[in-house]
């Protein structure tokens, strides 16, 4: 089965074709070509060319190519032939259906939005023959025809725009609470309702326009803060992108098939080459294997697994090729175990279920206002009750009120995503403002996830140039983290020398000659041919007569770790780490970055017992990470963050990412939250105090429709350029970050 051919097996057409309503199949290739305009756009045309090919989609940035074309005409196979013909090779990646949902979600926004603006200009313009009328410029019959015209074009907007507020308040009433989408519907329902019935009866005042503009400036508000989140929420399926799609499966004779990783059962053996991803959970057959498992479970050093020691899933193989014997596959490895947990973390997440206060507080006071007003009337003077209560519940309603919070989001998810920080949840700004505790992992988020010499120990009187000269010319032969440490540690006053002969031994080290002279890199025990010496974190070069020279490699912290620390401990936060690495590393990055309170050798489930330990004692924790192993803890935390170089589980689980890897975006970001909840209280505190002084003139019937329009635009367009602030105080923590 060749490279192409093996993607007609039914278990991988499902994992990456997503079907269509039309009939079509649609299917996202990563291209690493695409980074070149020349070869996209040769690419693009040849795949246009093609039968069956409705559309093609090219994202640079991500290297992704996606096209919807007619599956009974074109296969998949055929598609990447067609990729690889183009000099192209192209890796098909599983469907994500929750993105083609954010997709629609997003369209659908979109066209509320865009049928909400064009009722709302013409209702308007309806509105301004009327407001004319009021000094008989307009005559009565010209006014009741642009009534009618008001409340033909309402309808549209009323029932197909506005639906979304309709049905949070379904759902709102359905959990018992009182949120902000309640006041909202009621506002709308009543006004449109109340105006409808004016113009049938063509007595009294309608609001056609107050309505339109109600909703537009709303879906307005909703639109962006959707966009922000869909942008930062866009991620491919984690848990399946975690380990390669394809295996290579030894037959009983022998020969390698290309199969589906997910068609591996319990005792096929699996060929891995190096520098490929492991496809499955299993026990290695081979003598000795060195694998990459930060990613997995947090620690900073290549793992080295011997005959009979079980390998991961989604692990990267740093010296082979290898021989493993399957005994978990698909659903069933522990990285889609480790995805499972997080899911339940999330759905265990303690929430804001309590609904909105001030929300529910407002909406009794609004209807309590036109009760009593329409009471007062009806004693008074039972003609004008009616008008009189609309006045109310017009004036009083809470435009400007429901506008504050989404208006300063929306601008405070626009600052963030500027300077590098995507909110994928816009709820989590709120939470991070109440954070009293970050809980960080270690490696990659802390610590950089390299490593740098931080020591040169010659042992037999030799200078420390010329036995770093001897080390980087075995160094310079593998592409081992230590190694390129050694490689980049011999700069310019170090002598370039040449190995010849050089060989690495899986887990254990490089020997070759220099100069003529056998020389020995790595372990202590390979070095010395079995005879251990000194730290077991030390690389140690040797020869025949014995050890040359140890260099010790340690961890660095991350450059703006101290910087963020400090800026969290000062604004009250307390920082603490739980982390999968060995206990003496994960201590001296805490010594060195002044954390107290640290864990080693944590598990997935252990970091989330830890998260639950802090919850006990009534703390509100944002935790910070970038692995796969991260990802429960991320998804239970109060509010959580990864790091755009971790895991796409991670990410997928993270309410906040930091796109430029900088950990100073924490700061930012909590700097935001409290610059939209400080809005938010202005913009409610506005309208309460404009409620307060207009709502008396609209129960003595004293305010005219049209007056009204104007005091509820001016009350919005207030609170919209206040949010408007929203992130720009977060300059000078910023730039002390910098400094």
């Amino acid at each position: 089965m060749n490279a192409q051919a093996v993607w007609d097996h039914p278990l991988l057409l499902a994992q990456v074709l997503r079907p269509r309503r039309d009939g079509r199949s649609e299917a996202a290739l990563r291209v690493e070509a695409l980074g070149e305009p020349r070869r996209a756009l040769a690419l693009e045309q040849a795949i246009r060319a093609l039968p069956g090919v409705q559309r093609v989609a090219i994202l640079p940035a991500a290297r992704r190519l996606r096209v919807v074309w007619d599956g009974h005409r074109l296969p998949l196979d055929a598609l990447l032939e067609c990729c690889a013909a183009m000099h192209c090779p192209a890796q098909p990646v599983p469907h994500d259906d929750t993105d083609a949902a954010r997709a629609a979600e997003l369209h659908d926004a979109l066209k509320r939005l865009l049928v909400a603006g064009m009722c709302m200009m013409q209702v308007m313009a309806y509105a301004l023959v009327i407001y004319l009328g009021a000094v008989d410029f307009v005559d009565f019959t010209t006014r009741g025809l642009f009534r009618w015209l008001g409340f033909l074009t309402a309808i549209p907007l009323v029932a197909y725009s506005a639906q979304p507020f309709f049905a949070g308040a379904w759902h709102e009433l359905r959990e018992r609470r009182l949120g902000i989408h309640l006041p909202v519907a009621l506002a709308l329902a009543l006004v449109f309702l109340a105006s409808a019935f004016d113009t049938v009866r063509n007595a009294g005042e309608v609001y056609f326009d107050s309505v339109g503009m109600f909703v537009f400036l709303l879906l307005a508000a909703r639109y962006m803060e959707l966009r922000a989140r869909h942008r930062g929420n866009a991620q491919a399926d984690a848990v399946i992108d975690a380990a390669p799609l394809l295996a290579q499966r030894i037959r009983a004779d022998g020969t390698l098939e290309t199969v589906p990783a997910l068609a591996l059962h319990a005792d096929d053996r699996v060929h891995v080459a190096e520098g490929a991803g492991v496809p499955a959970d299993g026990v290695l057959e081979s003598e000795a294997a060195r694998l990459d498992e930060a990613l997995l479970s947090g620690e900073s050093h290549p793992v080295l697994r011997r005959r009979g020691e079980p390998l991961v899933a989604g692990s990267v193989l740093l010296d082979g090729p290898v021989v493993l014997r399957v005994e978990h596959s698909g659903a069933a490895t522990t990285v889609a175990r480790i995805g499972a947990l997080a899911a339940r973390a999330r759905g265990a997440r303690r929430c804001d279920a309590g609904g909105d206060r001030d929300a529910t507080r407002f909406v009794l006071r609004v209807l309590a206002l036109t009760s009593l007003t329409a009471i007062g009337w009806l004693l008074a003077d039972p003609a004008r009750a009616f008008d009189a209560a609309l006045a109310v519940l017009v004036v009083a309603c809470p435009c400007a009120f429901a506008l504050a919070a989404p208006a300063a989001l929306s601008r405070g998810l626009t600052a963030l995503a500027r300077h590098g920080v995507l909110v994928t949840d816009a709820g989590a700004l709120a939470r991070l403002a109440r954070v009293d505790t970050v809980l960080f992992d270690k490696t990659g988020t802390l610590g950089v996830p390299r490593l740098e010499l931080s020591g040169i120990e010659p042992l037999r009187g030799d200078t420390r140039d010329a036995v770093l000269a001897l080390a980087a010319a075995l160094a310079r032969q593998s592409s081992h983290p230590l190694a390129r440490a050694l490689t980049d540690a011999a700069g310019q006053p170090v002598p370039f020398m040449q190995a010849g002969h050089v060989q690495a031994v899986a887990g254990a080290g490089l020997h070759g000659t220099v100069g003529g002279r056998g020389l020995r890199l790595g372990r202590a025990d390979f070095a010395l041919d079995g005879a251990p010496s000194g730290p077991d974190d030390a690389v140690l070069l040797a020869d025949a007569d014995g050890a040359i020279a140890r260099f010790h490699l340690t961890e660095h912290p991350r450059y703006d770790a101290q910087a963020t620390l400090d800026a969290l401990r000062n604004d009250g936060v307390m920082p603490c780490v739980a982390s999968g690495d060995a206990p003496a590393r994960v201590a001296a990055l805490a010594a060195q970055l002044g954390i107290a309170d640290w864990r080693a050798r944590q598990a997935p489930a252990d970091k989330l017992a830890r998260l639950g330990e802090l919850r006990s004692e009534g703390r509100v924790v944002l935790a910070v990470g970038d692995g796969s192993n991260d990802a429960p803890v991320l998804a239970g935390a109060d509010v959580s963050a990864a790091l755009a170089g971790g895991t796409g589980l991670a990410q997928a689980q993270a309410d906040l990412l930091l796109m430029a890897d900088r950990l100073g975006g924490l700061v930012r970001a909590r700097s935001v939250a409290h610059d939209v909840q400080r809005l938010v209280a202005q913009g409610r505190r506005w309208s309460l105090a404009y409620n307060l002084a207009a709502v008396p003139f609209a129960a003595l019937g004293l305010v005219p429709p049209w007056l009204a329009g104007i005091g509820m635009s001016l009350s919005s367009l207030a609170v919209v350029l206040n949010a408007l602030r929203a992130g720009r105080d977060g300059n000078g923590a910023r730039e002390e970050l910098r400094a």
